[in-house]
């Protein structure tokens, strides 16, 4: 009778056989460039490739190197090439160096601190230098922040649309808002833990206190926590402070329901800013939004009055 297999050695042999696999598979072994996803959190969900790349890339383009370093140390990896720091104050000029480099045959990894390069993270002047050179670009795909966020949201996110970073300045946060205040599909976006409360603050004033949204925070860490609720709502329980990465979701417009006036408020108010007077900003907003002129005047007035 066979004694039984140790769990922990058959995980063993299993991993290092799907490691070799991916090293008799790697990608342009004549150079180029490789973009990898990197664990948001967890390091056990690196894929097999990463594992591998991270092993025998002749060059790692890492946009912070002690977390790369320390992600492989995590993953048992040893990087044996040479590692650079490429972030959003040096991506640009390292550009042409590491294009240079794949022209040679090395294979250049490029990873960022967390999920894919060029989403919201360094890369993108990489790609499109390397593209321009005739250079060959590939990617090895895994975690991401955004689809991770919208599957766990709970909202309707057939349709979806991913809009980076939300402006920082009060004027173009509400002109952000307003640009999909009645979009037919949900709106995935970042925000810094510090700005949040505000950025949800200014969202419930342009698409309404009851609009769905989910806070999603350090997505596939020890304290991930996912919030549901209307705007208003998240927008008080920001107020607490809230730590960690965080991905917003917010839901699609209902499309049977009337844009309420108080929402509309600061898409007049930013025209205004902009030069426009009142009465004209005010029915131009009107006109679009599908709403009544006087009552989206007096609510700016009233606007006013209070502030």
């Amino acid at each position: 009778m066979n004694e039984p297999v140790d769990a922990k050695t058959l995980s063993a042999d299993r991993a290092a056989a799907l490691v070799a696999r991916a090293a008799e598979n790697r990608p342009l072994p004549q150079g180029g460039i490789i973009l990898a996803a990197t664990p948001l959190g967890n390091p056990l969900d690196a894929s097999v490739r990463l594992i591998d790349a991270l092993a025998s890339a002749d060059i790692v383009a890492a946009e912070d190197t002690r977390r790369t370093r320390a992600l492989a140390d995590a993953l048992g990896v040893e990087i044996s090439g040479r590692i650079f720091s490429n972030f959003d104050h040096n991506e640009a000029e390292r550009a042409e160096f590491f294009v240079e480099q794949a022209e040679q045959g090395r294979r250049v990894l490029v990873v960022t601190d967390a999920g894919m390069p060029s989403v919201s993270d360094p890369g993108f002047p990489l790609v499109v230098a390397a593209r321009r050179a005739g250079v060959p670009v590939t990617c090895l795909p895994g975690p991401s922040a955004v689809p991770t966020a919208l599957a766990l949201s709970g909202l309707g996110v057939g349709h979806f649309a991913f809009l980076g970073f939300a402006p920082r300045k009060d004027g173009a946060r509400r002109s952000f808002f307003g640009s999909f205040s009645d979009a037919p599909y949900a709106v995935c976006f970042f925000e810094s833990p510090h700005r949040l409360a505000k950025t949800l603050q200014v969202a419930a004033e342009e698409l309404g206190d009851h609009r769905q949204a989910a806070v999603c925070r350090e997505l596939t860490k020890t304290f991930e926590e996912v919030r549901v609720g209307g705007l208003r709502e998240l927008a008080e329980w920001a107020e607490d402070g809230v730590k960690g990465e965080i991905c917003v979701v917010v839901d699609a417009a209902d499309e049977q329901a009337e844009p309420d006036v108080e929402s509309l408020v600061g898409l007049v108010e930013q025209k205004v800013a902009e030069g426009e007077r009142l009465k004209s900003a005010a029915g131009d907003v009107a006109q679009a939004k599908g709403v009544s002129k006087r009552e989206l005047y007096e609510a700016v007035l009233r606007g006013r009055e209070k502030n």
